[in-house]
């Protein structure tokens, strides 16, 4: 029993440090494109990662994220109380999202247009508020922000964090139910498909970023593709790459993202990333939920047709309904 006990928790702890530290990692990335004090980005991929960790490993690992938070902002917070508050926030939020998630019965697979409505709206919309007020309320008491600042950087930071959420979590879910090899034989076509929509999709978002006309909407016929054909498989990444392409040309304030000021600039960029992962999520699980429900419909007939069967074989001639016996001859006559 204690071999077990060791073997158990010493799982759990191993767990903890590996979510801290890919949640370090991202938080490295989300950095390099901040937009207010070095804390807030627009796309923060922490949250997402740490919501993923819950969905995946339970409420058991939260001390991961808060370990993971701790280590990146104490080089970044004005004190060490601000931080504590700050990473209390950070923790406080993604498992604000996971419960309501799991109130709302959200599955991981994410194949019904229930699950990408939770995910959007408990998940990101809902749950993110609470590190984005503890956050942008901390720096405000701490002097770190002015009162009248507090306001931008919560819409940034809520929105930032919600985006990571959004463009996150669905791709990191789809690798953990990833297989390799692929249990069912994929055909060449399928692969050279894939690849042709990724490289539509980049070509596209590099000539919508190197325009000063904005062109961003073109994106939106690969995101469909990506959906219809793919489903979540090709929806997700898809969104990712849009979604990274569009934030390194507003960090680099090129395309259509030029002459503008940051708030300007971040409301643009924000809403674009918004609805790309909005549309590629909610159409692929449309297309999922329908493909699901026309299996079942199929399994249901087959059953029937297979019950019709076995009655048929159970009747004296096989067929249907069953031929009248005769009436016996009374033997009558004149």
């Amino acid at each position: 029993m204690h071999n077990e006990w060791l073997k158990r928790h010493g799982t759990t702890a191993v767990q903890i440090l590996v979510v801290a530290g890919v949640y370090y990692g991202g938080a490295q990335l989300g950095l390099l494109q901040e937009l207010v004090r070095g804390q807030v980005t627009p796309l923060w991929p922490p949250t997402g990662i740490a919501l993923t960790a819950l969905l995946l490993l339970g409420p058991r690992i939260w001390p991961g994220i808060a370990l993971g938070a701790f280590l990146v902002n104490v080089s970044l917070g004005p004190s060490l109380l601000v931080v504590l508050a700050i990473v209390a926030g950070n923790t406080l939020g993604p498992v604000v999202s996971y419960r309501l998630l799991g109130r709302a019965g959200f599955r991981v697979q994410m194949d019904r247009l229930r699950d990408a409505v939770a995910l959007v709206c408990l998940g990101a919309l809902t749950g993110m508020l609470v590190s984005a007020t503890v956050g942008s309320g901390v720096l405000v008491l701490s002097g770190a922000l002015t009162a009248g600042d507090f306001w931008p950087t919560w819409a940034v930071w809520w929105t930032g964090d919600a985006m990571g959420v959004l463009v996150i979590t669905p791709v990191l879910l789809l690798l953990s139910s990833a297989r390799w090899p692929p249990r069912a034989r994929v055909s060449p076509y399928r692969w050279a498909e894939a690849a042709l929509l990724a490289s539509c999709t980049l070509a596209v978002m590099l000539l919508a970023v190197s325009s000063s006309v904005n062109l961003l909407f073109l994106v939106s016929p690969c995101l469909i593709w990506a959906a219809f054909r793919f489903e979540r498989a090709g929806a997700a990444p898809c969104a990712l790459l849009v979604s990274t392409v569009a934030i390194i040309a507003a960090a680099e304030q090129s395309g259509p993202f030029a002459h503008h000021d940051l708030f300007t600039n971040m409301v643009t960029l924000q809403a674009f990333n918004g609805v790309t992962a909005l549309t590629a999520l909610l159409l692929a699980a449309v297309v999922t939920e329908r493909r699901n429900t026309h299996r079942e419909i199929q399994r249901v007939c087959a059953q029937l047709a297979e019950a019709v069967s076995r009655l048929d074989a159970d009747t004296a001639v096989g067929q249907w309904p069953p031929p009248r016996k005769k009436k016996p001859d009374d033997g009558g006559g004149t």
